[in-house]
């Protein structure tokens, strides 16, 4: 452990108001990338899409579960996989406990992957989850909204990501998408979408991390981070079987 300089009190006290005031200049400055975000322009969504759910067949105006605001998560989980991503899936710990409190302020959240329903469903059920996850299979749904990406899209160039060109080989990346409703016409709009490290914003675990002197100490990019139920002390509040 190498330790920065110790000091005084009143001199630790000096620093910290230092960097009390650059927070709070960035708080500042969030505040108003947040009020320039809301004030995005809408695109109205014209095509018909519907999804797989634990209960049949629903379209995107039913993920709204009678809110006007829609978060769509586009978590990483292809046709054929056993398991969900590891960063996904870290994120998505984090989803039931907003989701407490989000469905009480206008907004549903909800998962989307392309793998069929089956597939994640017993994947959902050992992580212990209790968001809604829904299965884009045989939709447009990620293809449109850039998660997910045709082969031939790719060999073509019109394949994107992040708004810029993807070259890369994943079928499937992570992402969220926004979605308003109007109760009156039952017009939906998409509002926003944001990718690649956007989504840190949303994993409370490096929030606290970042509080800490050794922060999220890394070697790559969340290179420690398991699925949680694979670390060692790890004991399931589930009390059926997986």
């Amino acid at each position: 452990m190498t330790r920065p300089n110790i000091v005084s009190r009143a001199e630790w006290l000096n620093a910290r108001k230092t960097l009390l005031a650059r927070e709070k200049e960035h708080m500042r400055a969030y505040d108003r990338l947040c009020e320039e975000r809301r004030a995005l322009p809408w695109v109205k969504v014209d095509k018909d899409y519907v999804f797989d759910t634990p209960d049949g067949q629903k379209s995107l105006a039913d993920l709204f579960d009678g809110r006007r605001q829609l978060i769509v998560y586009h978590f990483m989980f292809a046709p054929g996989w056993k398991e969900g991503c590891v960063g996904c899936s870290f994120l998505a710990d984090h989803f039931d406990g907003a989701n407490l409190h989000l469905k009480h302020h206008d907004v549903s959240l909800v998962v989307v992957s392309r793998a069929p329903l089956a597939e994640f469903q017993p994947f959902k059920k050992r992580m212990n989850w209790n968001f809604p996850w829904v299965s884009s299979a045989g939709s447009d749904f990620n293809y449109d909204f850039d998660a997910s990406f045709r082969p031939d899209d790719v060999k073509a160039g019109t394949a994107t990501y992040n708004f810029r060109p993807y070259t890369g080989k994943m079928e499937d990346l992570h992402g969220e998408s926004v979605f308003v409703r109007d109760p009156d016409t039952g017009e939906i709009f998409h509002t926003y979408s944001s990718y690649a490290r956007a989504g840190d914003a949303l994993i409370g675990a490096h929030t606290f991390l970042d509080m800490t002197p050794f922060g999220r100490n890394e070697d790559g990019v969340m290179n420690w981070v398991k699925l949680h139920d694979l670390y060692e002390d790890y004991k399931s509040t589930d009390s059926g079987c997986h």
